[in-house]
């Protein structure tokens, strides 16, 4: 039995806001009728292509065609003038005005209840199109009824701060009122299925590979871990597809990509999220030459089909029109710090510098030569590229997945593209030695071992797979929230992911 006297005390009910109030008063009304979230409507026309069928025709012309529609969406406008009023709704691609009229509608007992009706409301309206007096392509309505009720009021503005928080947390009204919002979206959309097409016209084929995998790789990534309780085994969310699509060209396949999320365990701010879409290929037969080629094929196919010839991302025009430029990691930094060329690989002296450049850098015992340039070209160059970039030949200490290259063994044949200061794609030739890929694990793990939370572990199902033979190839990762924010000009990679991550309210 419970004591009453120490039990904690009810938390009072929170009161409901007057408007709430107000509109589920209303809904208890419509479900007294028996009207309330009926699902027995059905249009027969989008909005937008009322519009571009028939927004060209003249008065006398619509009257002639008598086009008879059926059309739903959100009340966003209401104007009551008596026996007469306008009604505004939107569906997902337009609006149009509705006309009613109380004994076009058969009487006060079917008019009067709409003029009461709420913005956000979703209703449904049978009638002829025809044009208003000013011109405007509307519907005289014959028929008209209450879909689902909104019992919540719209917001009136959508700007500042708080704002802002809101318009992430509750997407859905984002895209209820803020048409470029839903601009945005169809617009990755379009985007994906550009990539995928792209792919496709170049003999790609799309696979999917898991995604809770034994032993997170592919990248340099801290992963989230849970447990299979059946199996009895902990799993890790994929912080990378590509040694699961590296398998799939030992098995045979010669050209491969997949589209789909990763899972990094990282901070978040306005270009990481911890989920996030990429798409990588990958392509027997080739080397990271050609995964450029692909690469700047893709992203010059997504400017000319969505006729783009330039956008304005972080300040930077950018032009696509132009061949993307291909410049050495080494040669980029060396351009800002002279004094370091022919020291591309001398430790110490990297050190120093790094020390000088960046004064509160960190860096872990385990860094290397390449580590330290890798800092000074974060530092001193990448803020700086603006216009599509290629930087090649990163150093073997930084690239455990990546082939040497033939003229020098202490750099990869690897890239990463930056536009506007930002990394948008990574990619080289693939590594398919099986001893020289297990001696870069090996240091991989070692380094895990000594304190990088980032470093990746030893498959050995994986080194079995390459001793089978993996035909040389090259791979490419492209960030596509990234690829999405600058087609769309957004600063914030939470403006082009529907639902990002956030804190709980």
């Amino acid at each position: 039995m419970v004591d009453s006297t120490s039990a904690s005390p009810a938390r009072p009910l929170k009161p409901v806001p007057e408007q709430i109030a107000v509109r589920r008063e209303k809904l208890v009304a419509l479900r007294e009728l028996g009207g309330a979230y009926a699902n027995t409507w059905r249009s027969d026309a989008l909005l937008v292509d009322l519009h571009a069928k028939y927004a060209d025709q003249s008065k006398e012309q619509l009257e002639e065609l008598a086009v008879e529609v059926s059309v739903a969406g959100r009340l966003m406008a209401h104007r009551v003038m008596g026996k007469s009023s306008f009604i505004k709704i939107r569906d997902e691609d337009g609006e149009i005005q509705l006309f009613l009229n109380r004994d076009a509608l058969g009487g006060a007992e079917v008019y009067d209840p709409t003029k009461k009706w709420d913005l956000g409301d979703i209703i449904g309206a049978k009638g002829t199109l025809f044009v208003t007096q000013t011109g405007e392509l509307s519907v005289k309505v014959s028929h008209i009824e209450m879909i689902a009720k909104c019992l919540r009021p719209l917001p009136e503005k959508w700007h500042g701060l708080t704002d802002i928080e809101t318009r992430y947390r509750q997407r859905y009204v984002d895209l209820m009122v803020a048409p470029e919002s839903r601009h945005t979206f169809k617009t990755r959309s379009k985007i994906v299925s550009l990539l995928r097409q792209g792919l496709e016209a170049k003999r790609f084929m799309e696979v999917e590979t898991p995604m809770l995998q034994t032993q997170a790789g592919g990248a340099a990534a801290r992963p989230f871990s849970t447990h299979h309780n059946d199996l009895d085994m902990e799993l890790y969310l994929r912080i990378a597809p590509e040694l699961y699509l590296k398998r799939l060209l030992v098995g045979g396949f010669e050209r491969v990509f997949e589209i789909n999320r990763n899972f990094r365990n990282e901070g978040t701010d306005a270009t990481h999220n911890p989920e996030f879409t990429m798409v990588e290929f990958y392509q027997a037969y080739a080397d990271f030459n050609d995964a450029m080629d692909t690469t700047e094929f893709l992203i010059r196919d997504i400017a000319n089909t969505l006729n783009i010839k330039n956008v304005t991302w972080e300040g930077v025009e950018i032009d696509f029109s132009q061949p993307f430029q291909r410049i050495r990691m080494d040669e980029a930094v060396f351009e800002h710090r002279p004094d370091l060329r022919g020291h591309a690989h001398d430790k110490a002296l990297l050190a120093t510098v790094c020390l000088q450049v960046i004064p509160d850098i960190k860096p872990l015992i385990t860094w290397k030569a390449g580590h330290y340039l890798l800092a000074l070209f974060e530092a001193l160059v990448e803020p700086f590229i603006t216009q599509p970039t290629f930087i090649t030949h990163y150093s073997v200490d930084i690239s455990p997945l990546a082939r040497r290259n033939n003229d020098d063994e202490k750099v990869t044949d690897r890239f990463e593209l930056f536009i506007a200061g930002r990394e948008i794609a990574n990619g080289f030739s693939e590594l398919n030695d099986p001893d020289d890929q297990r001696g870069r694990l090996v240091a991989q793990a070692q380094a895990k071992a000594a304190g990088d939370a980032e470093a990746t572990g030893v498959d050995e199902d994986f080194l079995r797979a390459l001793e089978f033979g993996m035909p040389p190839a090259a791979g490419v990762g492209i960030g596509v929230d990234r690829l999405v924010m600058m087609f769309t000009e957004q600063h914030s990679i939470r403006d082009v992911l529907l639902f990002p991550h956030m804190r709980p309210e």
